[in-house]
């Protein structure tokens, strides 16, 4: 059994650690928990991992938010997958910090990254994890707030909450979507 997992958010040293990036942080928490190194190849930094008999690619797009579901096509038909072994990890403003919600389809909720994803693929049948990333945002500041750093109290409890991600993703590829939903959409 194989799996893609594309964690969203944008390259570049500016974007590193905020909000919109917590798609990559999810990524790099599991592969600095196992060891994994990320290579640089076509349309993102890929790295593969081997748990309990199932592959997983993970994949960090390069193509910026907006343009992910180019990488996650790209990935998908590479590997020979279909949407249902793909999990796309994203921030989401609608859920509060460090919530972590996984739903098996959906719309973009606003999402730019989904909305390209969506798009490119034709579908919105595949698993998402949502990180919530709060929403403390003056109207019309949106973007800014996304793309902006973690408040001190949020640095102290994001390692925990990456921590259980990397648990949430493990479950996805060895117990199925909808058992993982069950177990740890309420942690």
């Amino acid at each position: 059994m194989k799996y893609l997992i594309a964690g969203l958010g944008n390259i570049g040293d500016e974007y590193a650690n905020t909000r919109h990036n917590v798609g990559f942080m999810m990524l790099d928490r599991l592969a600095t928990e196992e060891q994994l190194v990320f290579a640089d190849k076509r349309y993102g930094y890929v790295a593969e991992y081997k748990y309990k008999g199932r592959i997983f690619v993970l994949l960090k797009p390069s193509t910026y938010m907006n343009l992910s579901g180019r990488a996650v096509n790209y990935w998908l038909k590479r590997e020979k997958l279909e949407p249902d072994h793909l999990l796309v990890l994203v921030d989401d403003i609608a859920l509060p910090f460090g919530t972590v919600r996984m739903k098996g389809k959906g719309s973009d909720g606003g999402h730019n990254g989904l909305r390209n994803i969506n798009e490119v693929l034709g579908t919105q049948e595949y698993a998402r994890l949502r990180f919530g990333v709060g929403n403390s945002f003056l109207q019309g500041r949106q973007i800014d707030y996304v793309l902006s750093g973690w408040t001190e109290e949020e640095e102290k409890a994001l390692p925990d909450r990456l921590k259980l991600t990397s648990d949430v993703i493990r479950s996805f590829g060895t117990i199925g979507l909808e058992r993982t939903m069950n177990f740890f959409n309420n942690k």
